[in-house]
């Protein structure tokens, strides 16, 4: 028996990234320790952030403090190294806040397709969501410290769709960086370039109407 035209939501599930989407973080702190260090705005993401620095704690190899001590060293040169270790640590340490608007969207959507959140982050993400109150916003939660695949690997983009029950081709992927919404065209997936909440608004709305 096959669906009636149009009957068919036009995907069956949502897959989407945390951080920059649902997630932010506020970095006024480490911003001013920059400053007070004689460093630029944004030195410290920039050491931090970098593969070989955070490759490895993305796919659980590394702690979240020898992560730190990965960005101390990268800042050698910069700056001495209590200072280094001070701007690791408020870098590891940022506060963040959830996007409500993102928030009810993803809770709308669940009410008709699984929702799978698929992160790149540490091994501290679970108990992030259950402090921002959004344990229960996604039946699945894929942390690439857990499976030890980053995105754009398409490895972990299938297990997010495994995880809903769908193939690739019936999945909604959402994130914020463009490498990673290329590597979800490439499975299939329609893919959403997240650059605020009006991106995926519009993108849910097939399945809203």
């Amino acid at each position: 028996m096959t669906d009636a035209p149009g009957a068919r939501p036009p995907f069956a599930a949502v897959l989407c990234d945390i951080d920059n989407v649902v997630r932010h973080f506020d970095s006024t702190h480490l911003e001013a320790l920059e400053r007070a260090a004689g460093l630029a705005e944004g030195t410290t993401k920039k050491v931090a952030f970098a593969p070989e620095v955070i490759a490895p704690l993305l796919v659980g190899r590394i702690t979240e403090q020898e992560w730190v001590e990965s960005i101390a060293r990268g800042l050698a040169g910069l700056v001495d190294e209590e200072t280094g270790w001070a701007l690791g640590s408020t870098l590891l340490e940022s506060p963040f806040h959830a996007d409500e608007t993102v928030v009810t969207l993803l809770h709308r959507a669940r009410a008709r397709v699984p929702v799978v959140l698929v992160s790149n982050a540490t091994l501290g993400l679970e108990q992030d969501l259950d402090a921002l109150g959004l344990a229960g916003l996604a039946d699945h939660v894929v942390s690439s410290a857990r499976v030890g695949l980053a995105k754009p690997d398409p490895r972990i983009l299938a297990l997010g769709a495994e995880r809903a029950g769908v193939r690739p081709e019936r999945c909604l992927f959402v994130d914020d960086t463009l490498e990673n919404v290329e590597a979800a065209a490439a499975l299939g997936m329609t893919a959403v370039h997240f650059r605020g909440p009006a991106d995926l608004e519009r993108a849910l709305e097939p399945l809203f109407a």
